[in-house]
Order: structure tokens, then C-alpha cells, then sequence
């Protein structure tokens, strides 16, 4: 089997997660060193830090005669983040790639949710891109060597979800993060993408559809196409060489399919010739035009 991340070297954050295991494990496999990040906190975040399940990523890694060390810690906040760039420079010599793969779940519905469920879970997922992808740019900035950096977004982020105000924001929010470093960052040789994953993990455990009387659906999903292991071959591609060629675009890794979604654009438009629109005549142009099509958001497509 090719080793497609051959002398590669990367920083996994949400390392120890459903997701983000089977990513620090197969970027392991195709031969990348490996940073796996953690805080071994909880789907809400709230059981503070515990390295037991971030150590247990590195001994497989390494038992299985792969190369990764731990880093503890809640990188969202900036002395960690640096930190995380810090270790694979001093450890490996370099940085090639950057996965964010972490996050918190805090379901309320926007009239019951308080400020700290959404502080928090805006900090987690979105500043905690940014504090990691700002020391991994200065770094590539310098070093024009190029670079990887690749977010998790999710259909709540593109379609919304009604009880997940914060973490709906946070998803969007890490498009535009996405986009404006594709665009900032090219002139490095450094890609920026995101993924869309449905997969079966303890975050989806918590879905509306899920009997929450009944086992987790995340502890059946081993060899299925919700298995988590089935997002991560679309990673390996864009943090390789060969997938330089792409950047700036939401990549959807549903089941067995994998799928590159259109970014928002504008779909119809009306016109008036006069150096102001007349709000009378908005009004009588609007049922005739705009206002005619159902202008409701779709159901997402993944969770």
C-alpha cells in the first residue's frame, strides 16, 4: 500500500475523538508523524482535562510502529495553539498539515440559551481554528513550503439546526474562516478546505432521531457506512501532495460518497432602473417575483 503522507508531519486536534482517532490513526498508517491534541474532555466539554483517552491514541500509533505524541490542552486558547506549532517544529523539524477536528456539543434552543452555551461553544469551534491556523501560517508564511489546513464544518453550519444555534454559527463560521485563508495563504502554497462528514459518533449520539433509551448508534457503526473511519481517505487526499490542486471548497463525506458542495450564490435577482429602489413598488414586485419561490431553507442533507 502507498504511503500518500510519506515524511509528512500533523497536527490533529479532536485527536481522541470518534472522528478524529481514525484520522491520527490512518495519517499514521500513510506515514505521518503525528501531534494528537486533546483535552479527553466530554461531548459538552465539561469534564475538564483528562489524557487518558489522547494517551491511548499515541500507544496504538506507536505500538503499531507509527510515530505520534500527545498534547493536552484546550486549543482555543493561545499559549496551547502555539504550543501544538511549537512541538512539531521542535520534535519533527516542520509542519505540514493542520487538521481541526475537535468540538463541543451545547443543544438549547435560542430562547433558552445562555451566554455561556454559546460563548463556549463558539470559543471551542470556531476561535479554536483560529488560534492553531495563526501560528501554523506564520510558520508557512515564512518557510513557503506550503501547507495543509483542513476544518470541520457540518450541514447545521450550511443548512442551520434548530436547536443548535451556537454550534450552527460556529459550523458557518468556519467556511468563511476557510475561505479567507485559501485566499490569504495561496500565495504560500498552503491549501485551506472543509469537510463535511456524516458519521456515527458521540456527537451524533445525541441527535433528535436517536432513542436515547437504547444503546449509542455510534457503538454499532464499526464496517458500516456510518463508520467514521469512512471520511477520513477524503482527508488524506487533500492533506497530500497530490491534493494540492484544491482549496477554498466544502468537501461532504456522507456514507461511501464523497462530494464537493457549491459555495452560496445568488440565485435570482430583480432589477429597478432608478437610482433608488420605491418600497411601494418592492412591494408590488416582490409576489410577482422574488416572493413567488418557496425562499424556506432546505432540510439538511447530514447531520
Amino acid at each position: 500500500m502507498a504511503k500518500h503522507l510519506e515524511g509528512k508531519t500533523a497536527i490533529v486536534t479532536g485527536g481522541a475523538g470518534g472522528m478524529g482517532s481514525w484520522i491520527c490513526r490512518i495519517f499514521a498508517e500513510q506515514g505521518a508523524k503525528v501531534i494528537v491534541a486533546d483535552t479527553g474532555a466530554d461531548v459538552e466539554g465539561r469534564m475538564g482535562v483528562d489524557p487518558t483517552r489522547v494517551n491511548a491514541v499515541v500507544d496504538e500509533i506507536t505500538a503499531a510502529g507509527g510515530e505520534a505524541v500527545a498534547a493536552i490542552g484546550d486549543v482555543s486558547e493561545m499559549d496551547v495553539a502555539e504550543g501544538l506549532v511549537r512541538t512539531a517544529l521542535e520534535r519533527w523539524g516542520k509542519l505540514d498539515i493542520l487538521v481541526c477536528a475537535h468540538g463541543i456539543l451545547r443543544e438549547r434552543m435560542i430562547f433558552n440559551m445562555n451566554e455561556e452555551e454559546w460563548d463556549d461553544s463558539v470559543k471551542s469551534h470556531l476561535k479554536g481554528c483560529f488560534a492553531p491556523t495563526k501560528f501554523a501560517s506564520i510558520y508557512w508564511r515564512q518557510e513557503r513550503q506550503g501547507g495543509r489546513i483542513i476544518y470541520f464544518t457540518s450541514g447545521a453550519g450550511q443548512r442551520g439546526e434548530a436547536g443548535q444555534p451556537n454550534y450552527s454559527a460556529a459550523q458557518q463560521g468556519k467556511v468563511g474562516l476557510m475561505l479567507s485563508c485559501a485566499q490569504a495563504l495561496s500565495r504560500y502554497g498552503v491549501t485551506a478546505n472543509c469537510i463535511a462528514p456524516a458519521a456515527s459518533t458521540r456527537m451524533t449520539d445525541r441527535g433528535r432521531s436517536v432513542d436515547r433509551e437504547g444503546p449509542a448508534p455510534s457503538l454499532s457503526a464499526a464496517g458500516t457506512k456510518m463508520d467514521p473511519k469512512n471520511v477520513v481517505p477524503a482527508i488524506v487526499y487533500l492533506a497530500s501532495d497530490e491534493g494540492g490542486s484544491v482549496t477554498g471548497r466544502v468537501v461532504g463525506t456522507t456514507g461511501h460518497e464523497f462530494t464537493i458542495w457549491r459555495e452560496p450564490f445568488r440565485d435570482q435577482s430583480i432589477f429597478s432602473q432608478s437610482p433608488f429602489w420605491d418600497i411601494d413598488e418592492l412591494f408590488e414586485q416582490m409576489p410577482r417575483t422574488l416572493a413567488v419561490h418557496d425562499l424556506a431553507p432546505p432540510e439538511p442533507a447530514f447531520p
